[in-house]
């Protein structure tokens, strides 16, 4: 399905844009510097919270259950968030998402600051954090196919995730410098990047047409989303793919044990380690934003996957630090391309009434392999050592890649990033 672009954005039709035609629209720079600012925030947030709770507790579990209290919220509320985007201004929602992750941001600032030794309190505001975020990220990723030209779609997405990708590497350097300064320091800073992104969240000039009849709330249209990617192989093989590829190919979890147990280089080293993968994506994302996948879409996807699973095997096996910071460098721009390619068939295809609840169910399948693979690899860390833990998920992404091309022709078969109907 075909969308108008919006108003003040000239159609292109089939011509091929300017490298760089994205950023000549005004609502894509709004929109670019709120994800920019929140994952700068949501980065920050991640190390003052986590810092936070292991100083009052020195507790593994209490490390554990701060992820479990962000995450919930969005498998619980995946059908209503996605229902919200489908039915409301989708900018206005994502306005009023941010702005409460703001007001969560200043409830912990306070707690830092007086000083507070109960738990409680951080981790229901990490349950409004995690609310938040759930009603923000689908509304989001339902905006931004009306934003920009259908022409201008793949070089949106790609530039996009290098936003994200680029305060993913800051963000974390940054939250723990101004740590120094104490947590409550870093949560205000999150609090106004938060509310500097909901203003410009709100200031997008895009207006949706209105909705002649609100949808009643049913099972039949809560579950709409569940239904669109059953029926549809292709977003479905994408979705389950990455699913699967990361659940079982995640080394993240485990990177502290390479670097001090294989590698030998300490807590430096392991920050160097960390941010090979968002550098890697980072890199892929720009090369992706200049040049467009134009052929064998779905070929690709599963070939990148391949390359995700050997970068990670080889890493497992690796005792050499500068190689182990290729094999994560490859990794981070093997995932880009998956993410970049599933991305563009979620969003770009699926009709706009729809893209709320799909972009819902995306959001939950992909905060359960980073969750679920991180919980993965530990326990059979903890099984069979460290090294096997990854090499084992290395040869079982690649695998996971070519049973995905024979279970789903579809994607493999997709040759166009987006259909021409």
């Amino acid at each position: 399905m075909t969308s108008a672009p919006p108003p003040g954005v000239p159609d292109l039709g089939d011509a091929t844009p300017p490298r760089w035609a994205v950023f000549g629209n005004g609502d894509f720079r709004l929109y670019g510097g709120a994800r920019f600012l929140t994952g700068l925030a949501y980065q920050m947030q991640a190390v003052a919270v986590g810092w936070f709770v292991y100083d009052l507790t020195h507790s593994a579990l209490a490390l554990g259950l701060v992820g479990l209290a962000s995450f919930l919220p969005a498998i619980l509320s995946a059908l209503i968030t996605g229902h919200v985007a489908d039915t409301y201004d989708r900018r206005l929602v994502a306005a009023l998402a941010y702005a409460t992750l703001a007001a969560a941001d200043l409830g912990l600032l306070v707690a830092a600051r007086t000083g507070t030794t109960a738990l409680w309190p951080i981790y229901a505001l990490v349950v409004v954090i995690g609310t938040g975020r759930a009603f923000a990220n689908p509304s989001l990723q339902a905006l931004l196919p009306t934003l920009v030209p259908r022409t201008l779609f793949g070089s949106a997405i790609a530039w996009n995730a290098s936003l994200w990708q680029s305060a993913s590497i800051l963000g974390p350097a940054l939250g723990g410098f101004l740590y120094a300064l104490g947590p409550a320091a870093v949560f205000g800073v999150a609090a106004a990047s938060f509310a500097c992104a909901s203003l410009l969240i709100a200031g997008i000039r895009f207006r949706p047409a209105a909705v002649a009849e609100r949808p009643p709330i049913t099972w039949a249209t809560l579950s709409a989303g569940l239904t669109y990617i059953r029926d549809h192989p292709v977003v479905l093989g994408a979705i389950s793919l990455d699913l699967v590829a990361v659940l079982l190919g995640g080394a993240t979890a485990l990177l502290p044990i390479f670097a001090a147990e294989v590698l030998h280089v300490g807590p430096l080293g392991l920050g160097t380690l960390r941010s090979m993968p968002a550098a890697g994506a980072v890199t892929m994302a720009v090369v992706l934003a200049y040049r467009p996948l134009q052929r064998h879409a779905g070929l690709r996807m599963l070939q990148a996957v391949g390359v995700f699973g050997l970068a990670i095997l080889v890493f497992g096996l690796s005792t050499s630090l500068p190689l182990s910071m290729a094999c994560l460098f490859v990794t981070g721009a093997a995932d880009m391309i998956s993410v970049y390619v599933r991305q563009t068939f979620v969003q770009g295809e699926t009709p706009d009434a729809m893209r709320g609840r799909v972009s819902a169910v995306n959001t939950v399948f992909i905060g359960a392999s980073n969750e679920l693979g991180e919980f993965e690899s530990g326990t059979l860390a903890a099984l069979v050592g460290a090294v096997p833990a990854v090499v084992l998920g290395g040869l079982a992404t690649i695998l996971v890649a070519g049973l995905w091309g024979r279970l789903f022709p579809a994607l493999r078969n997709r040759d166009r990033l987006l259909s021409k109907t």
